[in-house]
């Protein structure tokens, strides 16, 4: 004798057809971006966690490099780059209000969150940018030695960095003017900088107050400062002067930082720029009543789904990067 087991409703929670769990074929589809992207960015972090516990003696200190903020000079550790993370936390606040009152379907609000949204994000990315050239940049340059190691300078009475331009001599030598700028400027393996490593080494003789200090951290977790001795040994070894950073030489220690730098930041401040560029579209969209007619703001809703996944990643971005 058959019999039948039934649970009290025939309903699936997965119904199947256009619309799987609800949810309509676009947001299914941005939800699968996120999560092949989430995969993505996790890989490029795991990688620094990797280089950086490998190299973890020479791995520059993030307090001691982001360390600007515009229009103010001096050492302020940090706080620029808490600003812009603020900033895009905002920026996802006034996202979800967007949204938000899009369900309720009043035009006006969705517009003025919309763009309140894309002025914290070109803010970010505006600040992104002005970083990236302060690093690039850089304030005080260092030398490097024949086995790719960063030697920087310390005045010994201060406990400060010092500038190459505090100590380095002039001398008679023939330099190469950097058309672009009218600068004047040395030329060494096709990377420019303002002193030659002879001036460099003179200076530094002639100025007893400075001090070598090396991109190995001890145990108290500094950099090693060396003595006025171990110091001029140290930099018999130089083999060329560095200034600022790129993918090749880092005045801020291990090349790899720079690179990691240049690649985990700038695959993000892609992403939210093109969620800006996303953001007007959409925003212009709300103005001529676009969402309004359709009878509801589901691309608001989508494009938001975006924004805070772009904003998640740079709390693990500034994290892992800046603070860890």
């Amino acid at each position: 004798m058959d019999t039948t087991v039934t649970t009290g409703t025939e309903d699936s929670v997965w119904g199947g057809g256009n619309r799987p769990l609800g949810a309509s074929y676009g947001k299914m589809m941005m939800w699968f971006f996120i999560v092949s992207d989430a995969l993505t960015f996790s890989g490029f972090l795991v990688s620094y966690g990797f280089s950086r516990f490998k190299f973890i003696e020479t791995w520059p200190i993030a307090d001691e490099v982001f360390t600007h903020v515009p229009f103010f000079h001096g050492n302020y550790p940090m706080y620029y780059v808490a600003f812009m993370t603020f900033i895009l936390i905002m920026s996802s606040v006034t996202m979800v209000l967007a949204v938000d009152a899009g369900h309720k379907m009043k035009q006006n609000s969705v517009i003025l969150y919309m763009f309140l949204t894309i002025i914290g994000g070109a803010i970010f990315v505006g600040s992104q940018a002005w970083e990236w050239a302060t690093f690039i940049k850089g304030d005080f340059g260092a030398v490097e030695t024949k086995g790719g190691r960063i030697l920087q300078f310390v005045n010994a009475e201060t406990g400060e960095r010092a500038a190459l331009a505090d100590f380095a001599t002039t001398l008679p030598e023939e330099r190469i003017k950097h058309l672009k700028s009218e600068g004047i400027w040395f030329e060494q393996e096709g990377y420019k900088t303002s002193f030659s490593l002879n001036e460099v080494v003179e200076g530094f003789k002639t100025t007893p107050n400075i001090l070598i200090r090396t991109e190995t951290i001890n145990e108290e977790g500094e950099k090693t400062l060396l003595n006025r001795e171990e110091s001029l040994a140290k930099l018999l070894d130089a083999s060329q002067v560095v200034e600022g950073a790129n993918l090749i030489h880092n005045e801020y220690g291990s090349r790899l930082f720079a690179d990691f730098f240049f690649f985990i930041t700038g695959f993000h401040g892609f992403h939210v720029f093109s969620g800006v560029v996303i953001n007007i579209i959409i925003f212009f969209n709300v103005i001529l009543g676009t969402y309004e007619r359709r009878g509801h703001y589901e691309m608001v809703e989508k494009v938001g789904l975006y924004w805070h996944f772009v904003d998640l990643v740079w709390v693990f971005v500034f994290t892992f990067f800046y603070l860890v």
